[in-house]
């Protein structure tokens, strides 16, 4: 189960790091800014992932709703994270619009190969 459990994160990090690094370039974002979008995702990803596999698990909360209600406080603590760092650099110029759109394009990314595998079973 241990190996399963981190099997599945690292990938879903991993995905998630390959689509919103290169994307916060899109946004301006650059050098230190770049880093503080992979410390972000390294935080927010695994933990958004264990309440999910505790949810679905543990209380049968059903996937899409339960994925929806997980990523607005994702995209709200990311975005205030963001801001943040803004206000000591200019790292970040919209800090919201980025947060919303990466999450959106990795979350959406992430719906997309799930139902290609499931074609494929």
């Amino acid at each position: 189960m241990t190996a399963y459990l981190l099997e599945t994160f690292g990938i879903s990090l991993g995905l998630t790091l390959l689509i919103e690094v290169p994307l916060a370039l899109l946004f301006g974002v650059r050098k230190e800014g770049l880093f503080v979008v992979f410390l972000v995702n390294v935080f927010t990803n695994p933990a958004v992932n264990l309440i999910y596999l505790l949810l679905r698990s543990l209380c049968g909360a059903p996937a899409f709703p339960t994925q929806l209600l997980l990523e607005i406080p994702v995209v709200l603590s990311e975005w205030l994270i963001y801001r943040a760092f803004m206000k000591h650099a200019d790292m970040f110029r919209r800090p919201f619009l980025m947060a919303f759109v990466l999450n959106a394009v990795s979350y959406g990314t992430g719906l997309l190969i799930t139902l290609f595998i499931k074609m494929l079973s």
